[in-house]
Parts: C-alpha cells; sequence; structure tokens
C-alpha cells in the first residue's frame, strides 16, 4: 500500500476506480431495489414489512465494516506511518456515521410491528448505539486540536479504543437474551435465509459498500486538497513573517 503513499498516485488511481465503482452503485442499487420490491415475497410472519430487511441489513454491515476499516486505517498510520492512511480514516467516519444512523432509524421502524416498540435496550441495540458515539467522538477529535498530526493520532486511539464494541456487536445475540434474532447469513453453516431475499439483499449491500467506497475516495480527494492549500498559505506567509521580523 506505499505505492499509494504519493498523493499524485493515488489521485490518478482514485479517478480510474471512482467511475466503475458508480458504475457498480448505479446497477447493484436499481437491482436490489427492483428485487427487493416487485421480486421478493413478503414473509410469512413478517408481512410487507420484511422489505425494511434491504435497508437495515446493509447498512447495519455497512456501519460495522467502516469503523473497522477506520480502525485498520488508524493502526496503520500509528504503526507504519503511512501519510493517507489518517485520511482514509477520517473520509470513512461521517459515511459510517450516516450508516449507523439509517440502521437505527430503520431498525426502530421494523421493531415497531415485530416487537411492539420503537427501542429495546437489549445489546445488540445498545451496542449499535454506542458505535454511534464512537463515530461522533472520533469526528469531534479531529476537531479538538489545532495540530493537524496531533487530531490525528488522538482520533486514531480512540478508533482503535472502539474495535471491542464491535466485538461486542456481532456475539450480543449469543451472549444475552436479546430481541435479534442469531445470525442468518454471515455464519459457519452458511446462509439460512432464502434465495428469494439473499439476492436482492445481497443486491443491496453490493450498493451501499460501492457508495461507501465513492464517499470515501471523494472524502480522502478533498482532505488532501485542505493539506495542499494549508500548506501553500504557510509557504507564502513565510517569507512575509520573516521579513517584518528582519524589519525590527
Amino acid at each position: 500500500m506505499h505505492r499509494f503513499a504519493n498523493p499524485a498516485r493515488f489521485g490518478r488511481l482514485a479517478d480510474r476506480v471512482s467511475p466503475v465503482l458508480w458504475v457498480l452503485f448505479g446497477l447493484s442499487l436499481a437491482l436490489g431495489l427492483y428485487l427487493a420490491f416487485f421480486g421478493s415475497p413478503p414473509d410469512y410472519q413478517q408481512g410487507q414489512s420484511v422489505r425494511i430487511m434491504y435497508v437495515h441489513v446493509p447498512s447495519a454491515m455497512m456501519t460495522t465494516g467502516l469503523y473497522g476499516f477506520m480502525a485498520l486505517a488508524s493502526a496503520t498510520a500509528l504503526i507504519w506511518r503511512h501519510p493517507l492512511a489518517h485520511m482514509a480514516a477520517r473520509a470513512a467516519a461521517p459515511v459510517g456515521t450516516a450508516f449507523c444512523l439509517i440502521t437505527l432509524a430503520t431498525g426502530s421502524l421494523w421493531g415497531r410491528p415485530m416487537w411492539g416498540t420503537w427501542w429495546e435496550w437489549d445489546g445488540r441495540m445498545t451496542s449499535v448505539l454506542i458505535q454511534l458515539f464512537l463515530y461522533f467522538g472520533y469526528m469531534a477529535m479531529w476537531n479538538a486540536f489545532s495540530d493537524r498530526a496531533r487530531a490525528a493520532n488522538a482520533a486514531a486511539i480512540l478508533a482503535l479504543v472502539g474495535v471491542g464494541n464491535l466485538v461486542i456487536i456481532r456475539f450480543s445475540v449469543e451472549w444475552w437474551n436479546t430481541l435479534h434474532q442469531p445470525a442468518s447469513i454471515l455464519r459457519a453453516g452458511g446462509p439460512t435465509i432464502d434465495g428469494s431475499m439473499l439476492w436482492p439483499l445481497a443486491a443491496m449491500v453490493l450498493a451501499a459498500s460501492a457508495y461507501a467506497g465513492l464517499m470515501i475516495l471523494k472524502g480522502m480527494k478533498i482532505e488532501l486538497k485542505a493539506v495542499r492549500l494549508e500548506t501553500l498559505m504557510e509557504n507564502q506567509a513565510a517569507p512575509t513573517t520573516s521579513y517584518r521580523l528582519d524589519l525590527g
């Protein structure tokens, strides 16, 4: 990955990958929405409300996956000093936050007809709420220091501390009595969900993944431009400061 530490090389790679991701996002989203609303049957217990799953489950997978990506990028930045790793983690944070908010909102909408309540303090829901606070804390940490390097390192440490919550999210349905059912997709024995529901779900996960990739690349490019602008302003200010000191 150090090959892409050069900002110019990364920019060229991002420009080549972005159109592919846009096409993948558009096609998979169109296919996923069609299959979700017209190609999949209502559930025999949940009825039409099961269609919330096609937004809720991909969002939940993205919010945990993006936090894992953010933590991995943070570790890479702290250990190997990769110059773009902090930027990748910072770009992933708002995307993961948006997916986390969607997860909580759709989960509440889904829970009302199924469980008779908008919210329940069970292990899975509480740990996802904690995930949201970790995202907020990470983004706030970037703005807590005027020095970019200190802010990046502090935010990276917080991201790594929050990895433990990912474990709780994953195994909460097994550790505690919860309203959530055990894993039915990512499990050792293979998915237990019927193919008529699995395929639209897979298409929506692919669309969410492509969108997340696009937003991360866009965020990193914006961050690179901000760093270049700060560097340019510092370089322009340096001679003026020196000249004024000489006059004194």
